[in-house]
């Protein structure tokens, strides 16, 4: 038998106090399994120094990142310059702390793109089921059938290379992972009976998928999001290895190593320098990513 408590929840009349209550105690119980995971903190801890670092930039960067000592070309790592400097006589710590600004820039905000568009495609070809997902996944069909690295070149060859032109390219080859993930998540709270309870006391279609279907399947999605930003930062760097993606004089991890190949026999640290740094970073978003899974598994709470 339901308490009066449980069926204002179940009928979302429980007041506001009890809503935030219960949300903050599902939270603290996320951060307390996460924090049991060695390498989740590992990885938290990871982002967090180089997101600091990124927001720093401006004021620990030695130099600004386009300034030229035409007299320390090629130069290895020295009191002046810590990490030595490129064939044009930049400093690379300078570069390499301004593109972690930008390459972060791109992995997020293609992330977040893909999701919000993915998850609002996904949740509504899930909820409403017949026609409106078929449609909606044979559209998204194309898109998944063309490899992302090849469909982000094709995408950014047309667009034309530049920071906004670069997350659009990758960011619509991850639409359809995110859609098919809430697609199959709406699906399964769809029939539920807390969706009829809603349904029943008139709620809207638009009330009910992004105010009660939605917010229940988030955990699989956000795992997603985590680990999509690892590939959207790998993927940045592929188009500007290849001159499509972040122009000079600009910095970004994947074309200064792209700029450091013609020097790898003679000074392979310009291009081992920016290619640690995207290393690390996927290693530690990878890391938090495994943690947020394992955190977020109702199968694995004690």
């Amino acid at each position: 038998m339901r308490t009066k408590f449980d069926q204002d929840v179940l009928f979302g009349l429980a007041d506001d106090d009890t809503a935030e209550v219960k949300k903050q105690n599902q939270f603290v119980e996320v951060l307390k399994r996460l924090s049991k995971k060695k390498s989740a903190v590992i990885g938290a801890i990871l982002m967090v120094v180089i997101i600091a670092l990124a927001l720093l930039t401006p004021v620990i960067a030695p130099y600004e990142y386009e300034v030229q000592d035409l007299y320390s070309k090629n130069a290895s790592s020295s009191v002046k310059h810590w990490l030595g400097t490129d064939s044009l006589g930049r400093d690379t710590l300078t570069r390499l702390l301004y593109g972690s600004r930008t390459s972060l820039a791109i992995g997020f905000g293609a992330s977040i793109f893909a999701a919000v568009v993915g998850t609002v495609l996904g949740s509504i070809s899930g909820y409403f089921g017949g026609a409106v997902d078929n449609l909606i996944m044979r559209f998204l069909d194309i898109f998944q059938a063309i490899p992302n690295m090849l469909l982000a070149i094709t995408i950014s060859a047309v667009l034309g290379s530049g920071f906004v032109n670069t997350i659009i390219a990758i960011s619509v080859g991850a639409i359809p992972g995110f859609a098919r993930m809430a697609r199959a998540s709406c699906m399964t709270e769809a029939g539920k009976e807390y969706v009829e309870a809603a349904r029943s006391v008139n709620a809207s279609e638009g009330r009910v998928i992004f105010r009660h279907v939605l917010p229940n399947s988030l955990s699989p999605l956000i795992v997603m999001f985590t680990m999509r930003i690892s590939g959207s930062i790998m993927a940045a760097s592929g188009l500007s290895f290849i001159g499509l993606g972040i122009q000079p004089p600009d910095p970004e991890w994947g074309a200064m190593v792209s700029s450091g190949r013609q020097w790898l026999l003679k000074y392979p640290e310009q291009a081992l320098y920016p290619a640690f740094c995207i290393m690390i970073v996927v290693f530690a978003i990878n890391l938090l990513g495994d943690g947020l899974r394992d955190a977020l598994d109702p199968k694995l709470k004690n």
